[in-house]
């Protein structure tokens, strides 16, 4: 009965929004620098989609206001364990807003259809299945589980209730990501040989030091609530509002950041994870009481597929850097390079030769005079171009327009399946894919070992 209504706008949005869950993609008239665009989507006037969000902090908020950018979408209803922040949706967005400290009162109401998950890690798995089996779609914020025997639980439930679930991991709708999976499956850096993926952070609020009001106690706070099945302790305001510094309740850098990557790399070779993971690092510059690293680093062997051939994957968290930091994902081929900077993606081409050495800094030059004329002879008669080089690098960079913003198309994919029917990329089970070599690159860096994963059955070999 709750999902009556959800089955009535799927009906009345009809066939015509469905193809817009893959957007096309536009290339400009330079040739050398391109910028890409996205076809607009509409919305009917009567298809509106009422939210309900469950955490209002950094990500809540966020989620909240990127969901509204979003035509035909109305938030109904907030839920937050912080008054403050209760207080702050009102004051953000109408004192007739419904709030509450409890998110089963969000699951109760029959006016929402789909709720977003910002909360902690630690809760990410039983809220987002409760709300499924009350008949809500659900927005859900990255990772998708904090351990890696919660997964399967999220995946059944989805399949289970039909309902529209999606992480919000939002480079896989990104229109730089989409023109770099086209140039990849083209051929256009030849065979995948080794990819890197790197996101750095320079600043307290990067290294999760978040503001902590002045009126955080035990009577503005349900520090009860929050714990959840975490180890029971006293009232502390620091892992309340710091939650990602503390392995009770967050998955640290690699949960929080390696996990947009490997959605990238995934999303991009069509590859279903890596089958070894090894990681290290350290806990080097923030000792300020957390108890995961502010440096991470992974090997992860990703197998040979029928979409992808073997390769190896290299991965690195770095909240020291003295640059400012930012996000690089690199891609390289034996014909050229993708390479993913911020919301530009720059092709190179460049072959290798295939011809043996010959000449310039090489073994050639410590043969004798006999020998070089030899190898001279031998080398023009089987080579017939004996200083075969490199070929020349081109290069293509592809833009997304100023003031794009990727987690907006994410939004919209999300509420275009819930018109539509159509399925979406990131869904329960590309999300744990997404998430559980994260999650084994702390099983690997906490217990000093490596990891065996199947990627295919979703399981620790």
């Amino acid at each position: 009965m709750k999902k009556t209504r959800r089955s009535f706008v799927k009906k009345i949005a009809g066939g015509a929004i469905a193809a817009s869950a893959a957007p096309q993609i536009l290339i400009g008239k330079d040739h050398k620098v391109h910028t890409l665009t996205k076809q607009p989507q509409k919305v009917a006037a009567n298809d509106k989609i009422r939210i309900g969000a469950i955490a209002t902090g950094i990500m809540g908020l966020e989620n909240i206001r990127t969901a509204l950018m979003c035509d035909g979408v109305e938030l109904v209803a907030a839920c937050d364990l912080y008054d403050g922040r209760l207080e702050r949706t009102k004051e953000l967005y109408g004192k007739d807003i419904f709030t509450t400290r409890d998110y089963k009162e969000i699951l109760e109401r029959d006016d929402i259809d789909a709720v977003i998950n910002s909360t902690p890690d630690h809760w990410h798995d039983h809220i987002s299945i409760a709300a499924m089996e009350k008949g809500k779609s659900v927005y859900h914020e990255k990772p998708m589980v904090q351990h890696l025997d919660e997964g399967h639980a999220v995946i059944e439930a989805q399949k289970k209730s039909g309902m529209v679930f999606q992480v919000g991991a939002q480079w896989v709708s990104s229109i730089v990501f989409l023109k770099a999976k086209e140039l990849y499956e083209s051929g256009a850096i030849g065979k995948l040989v080794l990819g890197e993926a790197i996101y750095d952070r320079q600043s307290a609020n990067g290294a999760w030091q978040y503001s902590i009001p002045r009126d955080a106690s035990e009577k503005t706070i349900d520090w009860k609530t929050f714990l959840g099945d975490a180890p029971k302790m006293k009232f502390d305001p620091i892992r309340f509002f710091r939650w990602r510094n503390y392995k009770d309740y967050g998955t640290g850098v690699a949960g929080d950041l390696f996990v947009h990557l490997i959605g990238g790399v995934h999303m991009i070779t069509s590859s279903n994870g890596p089958n070894r993971i090894f990681s290290s690092g350290g806990l080097r510059y923030w000792t300020d009481g957390r108890d995961v690293p502010d440096v991470i680093m992974s090997i992860y062997d990703y197998p040979e597929t029928d979409k992808h051939p073997a390769f190896n994957m290299q991965l690195r968290v770095n909240f020291i850097d003295g640059s400012g930091g930012g996000t690089t994902i690199k891609f390289v081929g034996t014909e050229g390079t993708l390479q993913i900077k911020g919301d530009s993606l720059i092709l190179k081409r460049s072959k290798m030769p295939e011809n043996p050495g010959y000449g310039g800094w090489d073994s050639y030059e410590t043969f004798s005079s006999s020998q070089q004329k030899e190898y001279a002879k031998w080398y023009k008669e089987n080579y017939p171009e004996p200083l075969a080089k490199m070929a020349e690098p081109g290069e293509e960079i592809f833009r997304a327009p100023e003031g794009y913003y990727a987690r907006k198309d994410h939004w919209q994919t999300f509420f275009d399946s819930m018109r539509s029917g159509e399925p979406l990329l990131e869904d329960a089970e590309f999300g744990f894919r997404a998430a559980a070599p994260a999650l084994a690159t702390n099983v690997s860096y906490f217990d000093n070992k490596v990891v065996n994963w199947d990627p295919e059955g979703m399981k620790v070999v």
